[in-house]
């Protein structure tokens, strides 16, 4: 990581710990929803972005992350702290019994596979009324006394989404990011040179579904509640959204992409109940107009601007 990312990532870090305090409870509110929706919207741009396959099914392990905190804290009084690692873990467990289907498939039948497991998950929560409390969800989902203020909770939530993402970053910057890279480019190469693309695809897909666990299990004690249509396919489209206007080709992409989905989402449900034609026409002008989101535009914009490492070069030819 370059010094002038460093400068950049240092920036917005104390620009996070500095808005709260100057904003109200509303926005600190919508702010911390960014932060678990841009952490569930990077690990699903693990599997999009960084190995080349659209999962319509994310949410499944978003919701099994966000029941698991809330019935270990609901009903067994586990504390938060303990029930978010134990999400990550049950979020992992799931995804690896699930990718293990889903990694032999590649393209559209990948992405049909994961929407249909997506939607088992949804089913067994939805009907299961003795146990996660069924189509009525779980309720009374509450964070310890001293993160019940919007202010603590969002502080709380940003020291573990930033630790999340920083993980997810070096994660995607080792030698197995790059070969996730590779096997997004070309998987017939990559398997030509020895590698053995299922057993790295597995991974990464257990990996991401672990990071959207812990998005879902921060989720439940911020909204007291949770109910099965966190595992729905609607709402694993969240974090495609999300991407496609931040860009999946750059790490940051998503997390743009969340700050920008979420900050429109509460500023026009305010006049108008058409929020989905809203996003369904920013998401038709991004996809014809600007293929690559927000951070392909930057990019583009960087790369179109003059480099120059020192003075510049004497007109007639010599040396300054």
């Amino acid at each position: 990581m370059g010094k002038k990312k460093w400068t950049w990532a240092g920036a917005v870090f104390a620009a996070l710990l500095l808005l709260p305090t100057v904003l109200g409870e509303f926005w600190v509110l919508v702010l911390t929803e960014i932060l678990i929706m841009g952490l569930f919207a990077v690990s699903f741009n693990m599997i999009f972005g960084y190995m080349g396959q659209l999962s319509f099914g994310h949410a499944a392990y978003y919701g099994v992350g966000a029941y698991t905190t809330g019935l270990l804290m609901v009903k067994f009084g586990l504390p938060l702290g303990p029930s978010l690692l134990a999400s990550m873990v049950m979020a992992g467990a799931v995804a690896l019994v699930l990718g293990y289907f889903c990694i032999r498939l590649t393209g559209i039948y990948f992405a049909i596979l994961t929407m249909a497991f997506g939607q088992l998950i949804f089913y067994i929560i939805f009907q299961w009324y003795s146990f996660t409390g069924g189509d009525n969800g779980l309720q009374g989902i509450k964070p310890p006394p001293m993160l019940e203020g919007a202010w603590s909770y969002y502080y709380f939530a940003l020291l573990v989404v930033t630790a999340a993402v920083a993980v997810m970053w070096v994660i995607s910057e080792s030698p197995f990011g790059y070969t996730m890279r590779a096997i997004r480019d070309n998987i017939q190469r990559t398997r030509f040179v020895g590698l053995n693309t299922k057993k790295y695809m597995l991974i990464n897909f257990v990996v991401a579904a672990m990071f959207a666990g812990l998005a879902g299990g921060l989720w439940g004690p911020f909204n007291r509640s949770i109910s099965p249509d966190l595992c729905n396919w609607h709402q694993s489209g969240v974090p495609v959204f999300m991407t496609i206007i931040g860009g999946p080709a750059g790490f940051v992409g998503p997390l743009i992409g969340s700050v920008i989905y979420t900050f429109l989402m509460a500023f026009v449900t305010g006049f108008t109940e058409y929020w989905p034609l809203t996003i369904g026409i920013i998401i038709t002008m991004v996809v014809l107009f600007l293929p690559g989101g927000v951070w392909g535009l930057v990019e583009r914009y960087g790369a179109a601007l003059p480099a120059r490492e020192g003075p510049p070069d004497d007109p007639e030819g010599g040396t300054p």
